[in-house]
């Protein structure tokens, strides 16, 4: 409707969608609006310039030309729409699919477009019009298959980019099938710039035509189209220069419209929108260590898991071995500095690495069964209907072209076989559970209408409306102040405890894991270095990192006393040292911890921790 409302506003755009519109009318009415027959003689008015008899003037065999015009338009504009429909029906289903899944389809689609890109455009044309002869709708299915190509690439590069984008992950993480996410969220976010596309080959689908008419590959004499009737008055163009008037100045009225309506709607659905700002692989992986065992009835065991990125040379381990457990309704946290692993950790369990990223080693146990290696369809059902995710940038994870009641009662649709009033009752029951008031006015705001806050609710809404058992929560509270996080903190523990739900937070905060969580894993470039409730994380560390992390916490700053920091920064994937990745910027370091790369070890109470100098010699060289 906005969109709509933009469009309207621009007088150009409108006036020119009213003469195509006009245009088209005429021609599909031309049995009723034409004056003459389109091929009826009068050779009395030969070569007659505009009268009253013939408004626009009659040609050299006495024919009226308007007549004409208007029957000829329907050869012309029929053989247009042929060709676009070709276009859009290559261009855009097969540019969405290549950018969206990538891999083989990918490939093959890319090649095969860079092939047409390569044929000669106008010999194909003239070879299928000499072996199709008088046959416009062979002429214009080529044409459509050759210049789908521009329109593949258009639409495969916004769709590779908007699949990176948090509202796309959210929406996989909610469990939607790869064809609704392409459907709801991709393609009405490149309208834009396909509808310039469309009208730009509109346009030269228009001018193909003639052309193939004016040179006699069309329809046949004396049966009128726009490109004949140039044709046909160029012959006398010297006595009678009159008749090429009207059908070359139909053809650019057209071409130019098409244009202007295309920048119209690209200019409007821009304007109407906020501005804003795996798969398993069988290669070698790092060897797994020894690790505590999984607790009897652990809901989610996620066991030596290593995860990768390829690139176009080479391939980044990012997270190495990693290994924690779930009870049910338990509260776990993953601690550490940004470039930990943290994040990539949690998505691993679903599935939701982005582009080049896959599980190189270890497997995901939930509820006793293996999701590691789950096709895609077993996985989506799992994502959003068992474990679900509440992303990091709240404002970035809703969908700006849809409203927050469209995009609540799609996922609920989706995990719940129900009717759409039912589901229409169910989102405000959901938006009601996460305390946002007047749910129903809620319902028909945009995304860019909601505070940072309210907009954090509606992704927790999401994330329960498949009644998970498992929510990922990442980093839920790092964009709202500190009012706002303890609200945030406060629904997360209320939910748990109502409706039973297991939920693992991704942080980096200490006041935020200890508010909320029971156990915490603290990582560390990319391994778990240790592992332990909350309490004993905090009153007896068996690894100096965590030692550091607890010293520089803000909440233990003292007024005039410097607050402690860890010297350095989490060395990227490509830097890790050998041996322990935390020695660099360690007090305690020695050579030894350089050598080999350090086991974890446990006690009874399975606290873990990766240090050659856990429990008393750790104590020793710290005291």
């Amino acid at each position: 409707m906005k969109s709509v409302k933009a469009f309207v506003r621009q007088p150009l755009a409108m006036t020119a969608l009213i003469v195509v519109l006009l245009i088209i009318l005429s021609c599909a009415f031309a049995n009723l609006v034409a004056p003459y027959d389109p091929l009826e003689q009068d050779l009395y008015a030969a070569n007659e310039l505009p009268s009253s008899s013939h408004l626009l003037g009659a040609d050299t065999l006495g024919r009226d030309i308007l007549s004409r015009l208007l029957f000829g338009g329907r050869v012309t504009l029929i053989g247009a729409v042929i060709a676009v429909l070709v276009f859009t029906a290559l261009g855009i289903p097969f540019g969405l699919a290549a950018g969206y899944l990538r891999g083989v389809l990918d490939a093959v689609c890319s090649r095969i477009v860079e092939i047409l890109f390569a044929v000669p455009v106008m010999v194909i044309v003239l070879v299928v019009v000499s072996v199709f002869s008088g046959n416009i709708a062979a002429s214009m299915v080529t044409i459509g298959v050759l210049g789908s190509g521009s329109l593949f690439r258009v639409v495969r590069g916004q769709t590779m980019s908007l699949a990176g984008e948090l509202y796309v992950k959210a929406a996989r993480a909610s469990g939607l099938g790869s064809f609704t996410i392409l459907r709801r969220h991709i393609l009405p976010n490149i309208w834009g710039p396909v509808i310039v596309q469309v009208s730009l080959f509109s346009a030269g689908a228009v001018l193909t035509e003639s052309g193939l008419a004016f040179l006699g590959f069309s329809v046949q004499p004396p049966n009128p189209s726009w490109g004949s009737m140039i044709g046909e008055a160029s012959r006398y163009i010297s006595a009678h220069p009159w008749q090429l008037v009207p059908p070359g100045v139909v053809i650019a009225v057209m071409v130019m419209c098409l244009g202007l309506i295309g920048d119209g709607v690209r200019d409007a659905v821009t304007r109407s929108l906020p501005v804003r700002g795996g798969q398993r692989t069988q290669d070698a992986a790092p060897t797994a260590g020894p690790i505590p065992p999984p607790r009897p009835g652990a809901l989610l065991d996620v066991r030596h898991l290593s995860v990768a990125y390829d690139g176009p040379t080479s391939r980044t381990i990012v997270v190495e071995d990693v290994s924690f457990d779930l009870m049910p309704g338990e509260a776990i946290g993953i601690v550490g500095e940004s470039g930990s692993g943290k994040t990539v950790s949690a998505r691993a369990t679903i599935g939701l690495l982005g582009n080049g990223g896959h599980i190189l080693a270890g497997q995901v146990l939930f509820d006793g069964q293996e999701i590691t290696a789950v096709g895609g369809r077993r996985l989506t059902r799992i994502r959003g209907s068992e474990i679900a995710l509440i992303p990091q940038e709240p404002m970035t994870t809703l969908d700006p072209v849809f409203t927050i009641g469209s995009q609540l009662l799609e996922v609920v649709r989706r995990h719940n076989r129900v009717t759409k009033a039912k589901a229409r009752a169910r989102v405000i029951e959901l938006l009601d559970l996460v305390g946002l008031r007047e749910p129903e006015q809620l319902v028909k705001r945009y995304p860019h209408e909601l505070s940072g806050g309210m907009a954090q609710r509606v992704g927790i809404a999401l994330a329960l409306a498949g009644n998970p058992r498992v929510l990922i929560a990442d980093e839920p509270t790092t964009a709202l102040d500190v009012t706002v996080q303890q609200q945030i903190l406060d629904l997360l523990r209320s939910l748990q405890q109502s409706l039973g739900m297991a939920i693992i937070l991704v942080t980096h905060d200490w006041g935020v894991l200890a508010d909320l969580c029971e156990r915490a894993t603290v990582m560390y470039a990319g391994h778990v270095v240790e592992t332990a409730d909350i309490r004993t994380l905090y009153h007896s560390p068996q690894h100096p990192y965590t030692r550091a992390l607890i010293a520089a916490n803000p909440h233990h700053a003292v007024k005039g006393v410097e607050l402690p920091s860890i010297p350095g920064q989490v060395p990227t994937p490509s830097a890790w040292p050998p041996g322990c990745h935390f020695a660099p910027r360690c007090a305690l370091a020695t050579p030894e911890c350089s050598v080999a790369e350090i086991p974890l070890s446990w006690d009874d109470s399975g606290h873990s921790s990766r240090c050659i100098k856990a429990g008393k010699l750790l104590e020793e060289a710290v005291s």
